[in-house]
């Protein structure tokens, strides 16, 4: 069933530091009013890099994660910088948190976070054809780099310290994708 939008009657915009809020007065299909809340970052979003060093094996990252205030396993990810596409972006991001390049870089899909209530959308790429090249990074320490097999990611996902959701629907977006449509390194990276 097709929907029309809500009619916005208003919008009330908050600064918060490193967000926007927007207050939005809307009207429903049924005539219902509400009140709704929309968060957004600043920039143009962010990427989610699956980085592969080989055909069965993705590197992943161990960094220090303020939010829950632990050390967590996740993929590489970072906010696209201003005139940055998310592929570059995410070979950017990839020098910076692993010491890698790659020469073939594949736009998956866009995911959301929240999306009731964020405008967040991080664009998953997938890395391949990996060589070295490091280029210094924001982090504050040096990230530990982490090889995981993908054929073994049903007992990653049951570690306690890999929990973020966009690395553990990336993961399983990316194997899909390489077992259904993925190319050798090189060919056309049209999906």
């Amino acid at each position: 069933m097709s929907r029309r939008l809500p009619t916005i009657h208003n919008i009330v915009t908050d600064d918060a530091g490193p967000y926007r809020i927007d207050h939005l007065d809307l009207e429903f299909s049924n005539g219902e009013r509400r009140r709704f809340q929309r968060l957004h970052g600043r920039g143009d979003g962010a990427v989610v890099v699956v980085p592969m060093l080989d055909d069965d094996t993705v590197l992943l990252v161990r960094e220090y994660a303020a939010g829950m205030h632990r050390y967590e396993l996740g993929l590489v990810k970072g906010r696209i910088d201003a005139g940055e596409t998310p592929l570059q972006a995410a070979d950017r991001e990839l020098k910076e948190e692993v010491g890698y390049g790659a020469r073939s870089l594949v736009a998956l899909r866009e995911l959301t976070l929240a999306p009731t209530y964020m405008s967040h959308v991080a664009h998953l790429v997938l890395a391949r054809d990996l060589y070295p090249q490091r280029l210094p990074g924001d982090e504050p320490e040096p990230l530990e780099v982490l090889p995981w097999r993908l054929d073994a990611l049903h007992e990653l996902i049951l570690r306690e310290d890999f929990s973020e959701g966009r690395s553990i629907a990336a993961l399983f977006i990316a194997r899909e994708w390489l077992q259904t449509r993925g190319q050798q390194p090189g060919q056309p990276n049209d999906p």
